[in-house]
């Protein structure tokens, strides 16, 4: 009979069961097989996404905020720079003012030696008087400070002659230190002369650009208020808005050269201190403070800018100022300067009009408004160390802005393409497997019917064999022991085994290719993660740029050897990129302030407080500040301020030795002083009823107390913070105060630079391997 003819009923029926049943079981587990791959390859592609995305946006938000932060630093030291060089110049001047016999004797010596910088032509047309050009600076003395005999009064040829020690002091601070345009001193108001360095067409440009100056007193009529604020300092020093005499204007065009300029002053005082005896000053450019805040390019096209605090805009570039909606307009102010206006509040921008500029607010994230659609960016605004502004009227306190503003999608570049990649990756996947899947169900299909056609009879003898291939052992055969329709289902079993052994080492084959693109998938999550590695370094150089900055303000080594008297050494090493560690040495005159102290931790905040020490502290001594106790009392009072505003909690213990080349005054609680006589006999002096730490009050007058202190030829000083004595070694031991005094008594007669080279390196030797977990300071005085 042919196995081929026609089947029977019961043989369809069999058939359709056959199908139903084996056709389903295949079909049910492709696609539990096939779901369960799937499902994983989705939740792995959303923890990689979720994973990325959290990292890249924690990494640019924190590099956002340390550029801002690195920023504001270079703003604030170009600030402190011109600080710093103005107070130098009017130290000279008040010290001829509370000098009159020096001050003659100086006059006299410049009047013989440059009589040019004091002899002085009379103008016909202008009606003021003038010296001639080529000298170094040009002195104005306006018509109403002149005699019948068209010569200057008696009290303002003295003026003249005082103010003529700009041409020696002047030229040395324009050359170093900060740039500047241009530095001079004005008398007081019943005085007012105008001397300036370099040497310009003064009075000339006066006249052309303000008609009536000449009439005018100078004061009232360029500067009003500011002569009345400095005679209000005069009266009470707590009027100040700002601690410290540095009083700066609002950015204005300079009637001399026409360009946006800044100027500083500082006011010089009567020798009673009573009232005001002019100022000294000097100019800076405006594009001076642009140019740092101009090339800040954050991104692709992110800007900064700098802001007063009423939201007037003085830098920023072109383009931000058009992403920002700014409207510039100047227009002259009446008072002799021409102020620059170009408002955050006046902004086309409603999200930038309100912008809060009352308090930092972190980052923000603002919409902005670009070719008729909504762009998202990233805000972030940092505000700077107040100072005493100027701005036609009284003095009041300014505390400039600088802002950093970035589109949010150059920022999350990074993001969005990392996300991008693991989409692509995990749909490539998914449609590799539904292939799989849909090859798989065709390919078992089409072998269930081919075997399905073969069987029409025998299949009790199949059974045992069928159970076999149940058990996934697909190497088994029927053995074919007839020609008949027996014999056919047999030949057919067979061929039906091999093809299912076939398509099984196939799946197990592409389950190995997406095996292998899944591992693909995790080589671009790792590529991944080594950018963000290289992202975290480029994080570490900006706190090395915090570190070189701090390390910058330290005294440096020609300023230790300046003291004829005594031998001057110290160490620091900070235990992390930026330390919490402070000393300085201070010089004013004959005067030296020997400072030492330790904030608490160390890192980022604790370098930025040991910073606002230093700064404060040079200001208060560049101030003439010589009493001990109202020192610290002032400083603290300043940084108690800067710690409230910042949020910074953090304080410091602090002490400070003064000494006139007679007296030795040790003031304020820090570690103990350690003092080895010339014959070798150690002396431990304990500082803790001497103060308590600085920024834990508002005012610690109370608490300051002073003590004095021998020290005579060969004696010996050693100042140190607590990472010095409490070092440790592998053992878990301490260095400790006595072996710090061993030490010190073994090296007295050597140098002081000697003695801290070698206490550090036997400090260093006591560590050993052991990590270093606190700031590292030294310092030895030694009298020579």
């Amino acid at each position: 009979m042919d196995a081929r003819s026609p089947k029977t009923p019961a043989g369809i029926g069999f058939r359709a069961k056959f199908i139903l049943v084996v056709g389903g079981a295949v079909l049910f587990d492709l696609l539990v097989s096939g779901g369960l791959a799937l499902w994983n390859v989705q939740r792995l592609s959303r923890d990689a996404t979720l994973e990325v995305g959290q990292g890249l946006e924690a990494a640019s938000q924190e590099y956002i905020r340390t550029y801002a932060d690195s920023t504001a630093a270079q703003v604030s030291l170009l600030l402190r720079q011109v600080h710093s060089d103005v107070s130098t110049l009017a130290g000279v001047l008040q010290a001829q003012i509370d000098d009159p016999a020096r001050n003659s004797d100086v006059g006299a010596a410049i009047a013989r030696t440059s009589p040019g910088s004091v002899s002085l032509s009379y103008d016909q047309q202008g009606k003021w008087s003038q010296n001639a050009p080529g000298s170094v600076s040009v002195v104005s003395v306006w018509g109403y400070l002149l005699g019948q005999d068209r010569k200057p009064r008696p009290d303002v040829e003295s003026d003249i002659r005082t103010s003529a020690v700009l041409d020696l002091v002047a030229p040395s601070l324009m050359q170093h230190g900060a740039s500047k345009l241009q530095m001079y001193y004005i008398g007081s108001k019943d005085r007012p002369i105008f001397r300036t360095a370099p040497y310009t067409d003064q009075a000339q440009t006066f006249d052309r650009l303000y008609p009536g100056h000449n009439e005018a007193n100078f004061w009232d009529f360029f500067f009003p208020g500011l002569y009345e604020s400095w005679q209000g300092w005069a009266k009470d020093i707590k009027t100040r808005p700002v601690a410290g005499d540095i009083t700066q204007t609002a950015p204005y065009t300079d009637a001399i050269t026409g360009k946006l300029i800044v100027s500083f002053f500082h006011p010089l005082w009567t020798a009673d201190r009573k009232d005001v005896a002019g100022t000294a000053g000097a100019d800076i450019t405006l594009d001076q403070l642009a140019q740092t805040v101009e090339n800040v390019k954050v991104a692709q096209s992110g800007f900064g800018f700098l802001a007063m605090s009423d939201g007037n805009v003085v830098a920023i570039n072109s383009t931000g100022e058009q992403t920002l909606g700014l409207r510039s307009a100047s227009g002259a102010s009446g008072t002799g300067v021409t102020g620059l206006e170009r408002s955050l509040k006046g902004s086309s921008q409603p999200a930038i009009a309100k912008l809060a500029l009352d308090r930092e607010q972190g980052l923000q994230h603002l919409l902005l408004q670009q070719d008729g659609s909504e762009v998202p960016y990233i805000v972030i605004v940092k505000k700077l160390p107040a100072t005493n502004l100027w701005v036609s009227g009284p003095v009041r306190q300014e505390a400039m802005l600088l802002g950093l503003v970035v589109p949010e999608r150059e920022i999350d570049a990074s993001l969005y393409a990392a996300q991008a990649k693991i989409s692509e990756a995990t749909n490539r996947i998914v449609l590799y497997q539904i292939l799989a899947i849909l090859m798989s169900l065709l390919i078992v299909t089409i072998a269930v019917f081919a075997a399905s056609k073969r069987i029409t009879s025998g299949i009790s003898a199949l059974a045992g064999a069928a159970k076999r291939i149940q058990a996934k052992d697909y190497s088994v055969r029927v053995a074919i022991s007839s020609r008949d329709e027996v014999g056919e289902a047999g030949e057919a079993f067979n061929r039906m085994a091999e093809e299912i052994s076939y398509h099984t080492e196939n799946l197990e084959q592409l389950v190995e290719e997406r095996t292998a693109q899944i591992e693909d998938a995790k080589e671009e999550i790792s590529t991944l993660n080594a950018q963000l590695q290289r992202e975290n370094r480029r994080l570490g150089t900006e706190l090395a740029v915090a570190e070189r900055i701090q390390l910058m303000v330290l005294p440096l080594d020609q300023e230790l050897e300046d003291f004829q008297a005594l031998e001057i050494a110290a160490y620091m090493r900070p235990a992390e990129e930026v330390g919490g560690d402070y000393y300085d040495v201070l010089k004013n005159g004959s005067r030296l302030k020997i400072g030492i102290g330790d904030v608490t931790g160390h890192g980022l905040e604790s370098g930025v407080l040991m910073l606002m020490v230093q700064s404060v502290a040079r200001a208060l001594q560049e101030a003439g500040n010589t009493d001990a106790v109202k020192f610290l009392t002032d400083l603290n009072s300043a940084l108690f301020k800067n710690i409230v505003r910042t949020k910074i909690d953090k304080h410091l213990t602090l002490a400070f030795l003064d000494y006139d080349g007679k007296e030795m005054i040790l003031s304020g609680q820090h570690e103990e002083v350690v003092i080895v006589r010339a014959n070798g006999e150690v002396e431990r002096i304990d500082t803790m009823d001497l103060g308590i730490p600085i920024g834990l009050e508002a005012d610690i007058s109370t608490f300051i107390k002073t003590r004095q202190i021998a020290f005579e030829k060969g004696d010996l000083i050693l100042l140190h913070t607590d990472g010095v004595t409490e070092a440790e070694n592998d053992a878990g031991e301490l260095f400790g105060m006595e072996r710090l005094c061993r030490e010190a008594v073994r090296l007295k007669d050597l140098s002081a630079e000697k003695i801290v080279a070698e206490i550090v390196a036997t400090l260093m030797l006591f560590i050993g391997s052991q990590k270093i977990y606190d700031d590292i300071t030294l310092l030895a005085v030694r009298h020579r």
